[in-house]
């Protein structure tokens, strides 16, 4: 075959989309067998196309000849395989409006709006296309070749992903029989199928991983992942497959930019989410379980803006009211005044009570519920004490846990209820609200998810993210075996268990946190005990709170708690605690970034709980509030807000800051006990580099709560400086000796005030006597043993050391950072590495088996050796109990341990 043949007049043609698969390939080779006459033209250029090398060395099966050898005007029949997109098949679409053209159209994608419209159409709904044409040529006896049939065979494992896609069917696997019994070589399809992918693709892949972020639209979880580069990804459908495989994900489309031109490659395991229908906008094709589509003239951005608009409008629900309700519901007792109810609902921010007299909301016991606004018209009209069942709807309707949106809405909008009960057998589980039902019908944008909800109720989804291939690489095996034995035990007890706060921030920061806190959605001290007993650790529970520790055997501990929520009576009191969900309880948290939650469960162990973007806030390095009044309940949360800022060189957010000046403003400070105070302060100052955190506590005017009249200025910052540099030094040292590093930097910021002052400070704080003592009257010693230090040198070892061994580790450390004379620090340092731990090699007992009679001179004999030591005036054990000999008139201090005034304890 030449390419002069292409001058023949009244040519077929067989052609498919451009950037064939190997489906499109083998679907074009089995078209020619059945239009032997036929030529095969790529849309494109087939040497980009068909870049395998066996495809390549099979290549003499092909009657191909290139696009640009073809005179359009001598074509009279095209037959297009694997799609009917007319926007897909290159310079060929021009001949559709040719009526002189016959098209013929083979294809396994389903029907669309705007799709050719063909003379001749043969279109089944089936995994792979080559799965259609091998059925004719079988229904047709036409004789393929082992090399023919390997080339479709190939074709049809890539598109069905072995059979494991979901758009399989069982005629993909009967042509696989057929073409297996033609001589397909599986062992060429496997090496091609499942070949390695290069560094290159593995880092595109991890890029992927990493970018990717999910969101739960109608209780189903759809991963977008996007990724940019200046260069072609090969076989990015490939690297999308296995992103899906190992993170088992419901619904992911992945967006790639690569130089002018974008991709998208969309894939779904469920019957919800279409997304051929979903890229139809990006003139896509596929079918709705693998759909691919190419963009050109556009932004990364602009793209996924669209397709975050595409997914809310074409996303279908998931038809269950289990998966949309707010659970655990909250209900009232009948004889609860209206005056309570108006309580509970400004507690929970809700619009509506449920009105059961059993307290397990048994479904039988359900008396009805009541609005907020028939509770504020009766408070209006004065009759807050009167009962709630005296105003309350009982005419009603439930809705089983498995009830469809349809139903759902029905009841909500036909009975005009403002919350629908949701019950599972004889148990009310939960409720939707109508704002539940509004947000489901009404949420079309991107934008409404970025927005922070006013309350947790506001909180119908949680975006999440199966993360449990990067938790066993971040996690050692021990502890991966004790989250999943948690997680079994709970799931045992009919609970949810979840790992929260700053081990999961850490875990994404890549920070060491072996703090473990477990929220259960059940009755945490039940499980506390239950898993104990199975692991044989000792329990400690605190009822009060519903929490409970669980010590094992080497010292770990595990903070067990029970999901609450907390409300406050009124600004910076204390919590009143009650039992809650995992919602309500990550919603009582301080702020974004600590609300991330990590299901142990078996049946949701590893996924990624996230109802308020704080893993954006992670990537962001942004400090959020979750709400505006978060201050206001606890003002203590704005130290906190400060210590995360400067540990993870986050910033505060704009509107937290605006709320801490506000905060600091009205001055609720005021309301909470020092010692909460002066706890939040006491961590700030145990962080790695404290000085930046004191000058955010100064730009917030937070020193003042220390005591008015404090002023950070540059003396009081070189001296944080010195600080610094001197527990840096002294941990260099590696001396196996604990101290408290907060210490030191409170004894900086009172450096200024007097002795009197010092104590009060101590006292607005309930500072503990013994630091009371550190703080005034030691300090104070303390400092005027410097300034003799200072006009004495040199002083001998032992001056040295008798000067400075009185003092706590703190204060030496203190004066030492506060000395600017280069030969006192330099004493004070040889102090902590030379002197600091002498003793002396003889001890009492040695005094004695010299025959010293004991007694206050057994200390001024061991003073006077140590002295010596520290002088180096002596080395060994031997030559100390030489000094001993000569220190004292030896013979009259020999005890005569015969005589009966010896044993009788007289003197002599």
């Amino acid at each position: 075959m030449t390419n002069k043949q292409s001058a023949q007049n009244n040519i077929s043609v067989i052609t498919s989309h451009i950037n064939a698969d190997f489906d499109a390939i083998a679907s074009m080779l089995a078209a020619q067998k059945i239009y032997p006459e036929a030529l095969i033209v790529f849309p494109g250029s087939h040497e980009k196309t068909i870049r395998n090398f066996y495809i390549n060395t099979m290549v003499y099966l092909f009657n191909m000849v290139d696009i640009k050898d073809i005179d359009f005007n001598d074509i009279n029949k095209l037959i297009i395989v694997d799609t009917r997109k007319a926007s897909r098949i290159g310079s060929f679409a021009k001949l559709l409006n040719n009526k002189d053209v016959e098209i013929h159209i083979y294809d396994h994608h389903p029907k669309k709006e705007g799709d050719i419209t063909p003379d001749f159409e043969h279109s089944i709904l089936t995994g792979a296309n080559i799965t259609i044409l091998s059925e004719i040529i079988q229904t047709k006896k036409i004789h393929i070749t082992p090399d023919e049939a390997t080339i479709m065979c190939l074709g049809l494992y890539e598109d069905t992903g072995s059979f494991t896609f979901a758009s399989t069917t069982s005629r993909d696997f009967m042509s696989a029989a057929f073409l297996l019994s033609k001589g397909a070589n599986l062992n060429i399809v496997s090496s091609l199928i499942s070949k390695e992918i290069s560094s290159h693709q593995i880092s595109f892949l991890n890029e992927l991983i990493l970018a990717a972020s999910t969101c739960k639209i109608y209780g189903i979880d759809i991963v977008v992942s996007s990724i940019s580069t200046e260069d072609y990804i090969p076989d990015f459908a490939v690297l999308v497959h296995k992103f899906m495989r190992m993170e088992n994900i419901e619904a992911l489309f992945a967006i790639g930019r690569m130089g002018n031109k974008i991709y998208i490659i969309a894939r779904s395991q469920v019957p919800e989410v279409d997304v051929c229908n979903i890229l139809a906008p990006f003139n896509g094709g596929g079918h709705a379980f693998a759909a691919s589509a190419s963009i050109n003239n556009k932004t990364l951005a602009q793209v996924e803006s669209q397709l975050i608009a595409q997914l809310h409008d074409k996303v279908k629900p998931e038809k269950k009211a289990k998966k949309l309700m707010s659970s655990p519901p909250i209900s009232i007792h009948p004889e609860t005044s209206c005056s309570k109810a108006s309580i509970l609902m400004t507690r929970y921010n809700i619009n509506a009570l449920l009105i059961n007299s059993n307290i397990k909301n048994k479904k039988k016991t359900l008396s009805g519920f009541i609005s907020r606004q028939v509770i504020e018209k009766a408070l209006s009209h004065s009759l807050g004490n009167l009962c709630v069942t005296e105003f309350m709807t009982t005419e009603f309707v439930m809705a089983n846990n498995n009830a469809d949106l349809t139903e759902i809405q029905n009841k909500i909008i036909d009975n005009k209820q403002r919350i629908l009960p949701i019950y599972e057998k004889d148990t009310i589980i939960g409720v939707i609200t109508k704002n539940d039902l509004l947000n489901l019908l009404l949420i079309k944008s991107s934008k409404q998810t970025k927005l922070l909800p006013e309350s947790a109720h506001d909180i119908t989804y949680a975006k999440t993210r199966n993360v449990s291939k990067f938790i066993h690489e971040r996690i050692n095996k021990t502890l991966i075996n004790t989250l999943k034995k948690i997680g079994s035990t709970a799931f045992d007890l009919g609970f949810k268990a979840y790992i929260v706060g700053g081990f999961v921030r850490d875990l994404f920061l890549y920070k060491k946190n072996y703090d473990i806190d477990i929220v259960i959605e059940g009755d945490g001290i039940q499980f506390a005990k239950k898993y104990a007993a199975i692991t044989k650790a000792r329990v400690h529970c605190h009822k009060k709170f519903n929490t409970a520790v669980i010590i094992f055997e080497n010292g770990f501990k595990i903070d067990i708690a029970s999901a609450r929520t907390e409300y406050y009576k009124s600004p910076a009191a204390l919590p009143e605690v009650e039992m809650s969900s995992i919602k309500f309880d990550l919603f009582r948290r301080d702020f974004t970034i600590n609300t991330l939650a990590i299901g142990l469960t078996p049946d949701d162990f590893g996924f990624l709980i996230d109802f308020f973007s704080a893993h954006k806030d992670l990537k962001d390095k942004v400090v959020r509030i979750l709400h505006n009044l978060s201050f206001v309940e606890d003002p203590t949360r704005i130290f906190r807000a400060i210590k995360f800022e400067q540990r993870f060189n986050f910033s505060i957010g704009k509107l937290t800051s605006r709320l801490i000046h506000n905060a600091v403003k009205m001055d609720f400070f005021k309301r909470i006990s020092g010692r909460r105070v002066f706890i939040e302060l006491k961590q700030i100052l145990e962080e790695d580099n404290p000085v930046l955190s004191i000058i955010r506590l100064n730009d917030y005017k937070l020193l003042q709560i220390i005591h008015p009249s404090i002023t950070l200025n540059k003396k009081m910052i070189k001296l944080f400086d010195s600080i610094k540099e001197v527990l840096t030094w002294y941990e260099l040292l590696f001396i196996n000796e604990p101290y408290m590093k907060w210490v030191v930097y409170f004894l900086g910021l009172i450096q200024e005030f007097d002795k009197q002052t010092s104590i009060e400070i101590c006292k607005n704080f309930e500072i503990t006597t013994s630091f009371k003592k550190t703080f005034s009257k030691e300090r104070f010693c303390a400092i005027q043993t410097l300034f003799w230090i200072e006009q004495n040198q040199p002083l001998t070892n032992s001056t040295l050391y008798h000067s400075l061994s009185k003092y706590k580790t703190e204060l030496i450390l203190y004066i030492m950072a506060k000395t600017n004379n280069a030969q006192t620090k330099k004493s004070i340092s040889f102090y902590f590495s030379n002197l600091k731990n002498k003793k002396t090699k003889i001890t009492g007992k040695d005094l004695k088996k010299l025959l010293i009679r004991p007694g206050p001179v057994y200390k001024e004999i061991l003073d006077a050796v140590l002295n010596a030591v520290l002088n180096k005036e002596i080395k060994s054990k031997k030559d100390e109990i030489a000094f001993v000999k000569n220190y004292l008139n030896y013979a009259a201090h020999i005890v005569q341990m015969k005589l009966p005034a010896c044993k009788n304890n007289t003197n002599k």
